[in-house]
């Protein structure tokens, strides 16, 4: 029904004004007594042999909703009903900021693909906490954190360090997203040099709390080998908990969309199914050459309950899905959960 009838509907708007309108639809909608228990039932798989234990966390599935969906932290004890295992808002900066002029976010329907120039648009950290005061506790949550754009270099880290701080009681793991191709000065962001400096910082103050929360990277799937090399080696002399690969992609290879096209469209990240198989290969080459040292979280291009196998296949330990979420509907997360179960 969401793909003959709903998605062909929702397509012929503005995606951005589109994704408004669902947030208010959803929210709207879930709040009706009852309606939550029947989606709930509907989308749900439980079952113990789909709990995943890693970072001293239990995730109930291992399939996740990516942040850049719930930037704010608006919907996710009413997104939870859909079955996910864990919720990962953000991406989280300190102020508040409008992002990136729009246009900016945009459709490839030919090639099952977004591309993004958002620029961490959202409410700032403190409209966040306001609303994981609220936590119904029904999914882990991951929280998603970068840095201001108008944050001069010098003051990077403490970007990241004040939304950790802020952030610490009300989330469960956290994301340091430095990898994202719509914010500024993305090359210091992963010089492994500063990524090792910036972990640090942020791990001193994880030592100084009565709980630790487990922390993890998010890196993108544009790197050669040489700097996968030196993501194992920073994983691995910093201890930090794991990685998250992939982000989105600035290559526009090999996509059915015309080049007129992107031209109109312009920069920003590319999502979905075009980044499906370089996202994997991220994730085999992690996994391989580190002898499966740290939990990898793979997401990118997964639109099917065959994506999501290939990417454990490869190595991920759990999967997110943001895009495919949008082309496929809300039944992709009971699909990937049933066919883990069967595998």
């Amino acid at each position: 029904m969401y793909k003959l009838l709903i998605r062909p509907l929702l397509f012929l708007f503005d995606p951005e004004k589109v994704h408004h309108f669902t947030f208010s639809f959803l929210k709207i909608t879930l709040r009706v007594p009852f309606i939550s228990t029947i989606v709930s039932r509907l989308y749900q798989v439980k079952d113990k042999k789909l709990e995943r234990n890693l970072f001293g966390l239990t995730f109930k599935n291992p399939v996740g909703l990516a942040a850049g969906f719930d930037k704010n932290a608006v919907l996710y004890n009413d997104l939870a009903d859909f079955g996910f295992g864990f919720i990962e808002i953000g991406t989280v900066t300190p102020k508040a900021q409008a992002g990136n002029p729009k246009k900016r976010l945009f459709r490839l329907p030919k090639d099952k693909g977004i591309i993004n120039r958002m620029g961490f648009n959202n409410k700032g950290v403190e409209a966040a906490i306001k609303q994981l005061k609220n936590n119904k506790k029904k999914v882990l949550i991951g929280g998603n954190i970068g840095k201001n754009t108008q944050t001069t270099p010098e003051n990077y880290t403490s970007d990241y360090t004040t939304c950790f701080k802020a952030l610490h009681p009300y989330v469960d793991y956290f994301v340091l997203n430095v990898s994202c191709p719509n914010v500024s000065s993305h090359a210091k962001l992963e010089d492994a040099a500063y990524l090792k400096e910036l972990i640090t910082e942020v791990q001193k103050i994880n030592n100084q709390q009565n709980i630790q929360k487990p922390i993890l990277l998010k890196i993108a799937p544009d790197l050669n080998t040489i700097q996968l090399d030196e993501i194992i080696d920073l994983v691995n002399q910093t201890k930090i908990e794991g990685v998250i690969a992939s982000n989105t992609s600035v290559n526009r290879e090999g996509l059915k969309t015309s080049t007129e096209k992107l031209d109109q469209i312009g920069n920003g990240g590319l999502s979905g199914q075009p980044i499906k198989e370089k996202s994997t290969q991220v994730i085999r080459y992690l996994a391989e050459k580190s002898n499966k040292s740290f939990p990898i979280i793979g997401v990118g291009g997964i639109h099917s309950a065959e994506d999501a196998l290939e990417k454990l296949e490869a190595g991920a330990d759990l999967v997110q899905i943001y895009t495919g979420f949008i082309y496929e509907g809300a039944g992709l997360v009971k699909q990937i959960n049933k066919a883990i179960l069967k595998a």
